[in-house]
């Protein structure tokens, strides 16, 4: 499943530290956290915000002292709630380079999403559990699927009995990414 992304995220209502707790007695081991300034662009060619229901998304990520280009493409296109997304994702040496060739192509900035994130990883590498503190929405908890799978519905799987065997109170669950919820959509 090489550039398919599985994730499920949700708004967090209470205190991240019994989840952290509980993924320590489950030998999850926390990464540093980072702060994300994650900035969206739309195409001159293909207006991503034309349609009522965002599927695509060109991002430039700065995260303390690298940089990446990164573009998505959920699914089902037209549902509002999506499974899973093609992603394509490599590491940029220049962000301020990146950043200049994307104006001179016409791309037009629509959306900043400033977060610290401390991921988290699960002792078999499957999963990745993200704790983000984004900037005017909050805090939420995402648990991406990292491991190898057959399907998407089985990566799917695999999050939703994770996410059960926790037994936290996580909050709803947000079917929109980070830009989405910044834009009001």
């Amino acid at each position: 499943m090489e550039y398919t992304e599985v994730e499920q995220k949700y708004r967090l209502t209470g205190p991240a530290q019994p989840v952290k707790s509980t993924l320590t007695r489950l030998e999850a081991k926390p990464g540093t956290p980072s702060r994300q300034i994650d900035t969206y662009y739309n195409a001159p060619h293909r207006d991503f915000l034309a349609t009522e229901i965002i599927s695509e998304w060109l991002r430039v990520r700065v995260e303390d002292a690298t940089a990446s280009l990164n573009f998505k493409r959920w699914h089902p296109l037209e549902a509002a709630m999506k499974t899973h997304c093609d992603e394509y994702e490599s590491t940029v040496s220049d962000p301020e380079a990146i950043t200049r060739l994307l104006a001179a192509l016409d791309y037009k900035k629509i959306a900043v999403v400033d977060k610290v994130r401390e991921e988290w990883t699960t002792s078999d590498g499957q999963i990745a559990v993200a704790f983000d503190e984004v900037a005017d929405l909050g805090t939420f908890i995402e648990f991406e699927f990292k491991g190898e799978a057959d399907s998407v519905e089985a990566a799917t799987a695999c999050l939703d009995e994770f996410i059960a065997d926790l037994g936290a109170a996580l909050g709803e669950r947000v079917h929109a990414g980070y830009p989405h919820l910044v834009l009001g959509r």
